[in-house]
């Protein structure tokens, strides 16, 4: 989205076996999102959708990155999580960026 950026960082196995994908990471990572210009929305955002999805391992693991809308504090709220659990509970993260209030969300 126009305005907004998200840092995210999470575990890689390295060695053989992480650079030939056959590794399994945990499932820790961390999200950051920070308004950083003008947020431009041009079209009703959902009020729950995913954004970003990388595999983390060669089959099934994925990380995902999920934005939701509250709509009553105009703010955009980032969820990061692995949908497959590794070495006991996820390690999920949230980050939430306030809308300038000249900017309202539309949500379909």
């Amino acid at each position: 989205m126009a305005g907004i950026t998200c840092y995210v960082s999470r575990a890689k196995t390295g060695g053989i076996k992480g650079a030939l994908g056959v590794a399994v990471d945990k499932a820790e990572a961390s999200i950051a999102c920070r308004q950083v210009g003008p947020v431009s929305i041009k079209q009703p955002l959902p009020q729950q959708e995913e954004v970003f999805s990388e595999r983390m391992s060669l089959l099934f693991k994925r990380l995902r990155i999920v934005r939701m809308v509250d709509r009553t504090r105009n703010t955009l709220v980032y969820l990061t999580y692995s949908d497959r659990l590794v070495d006991g509970s996820p390690q999920n993260a949230v980050t939430a960026v306030a809308v300038d209030r000249g900017t309202v969300i539309p949500v379909r």
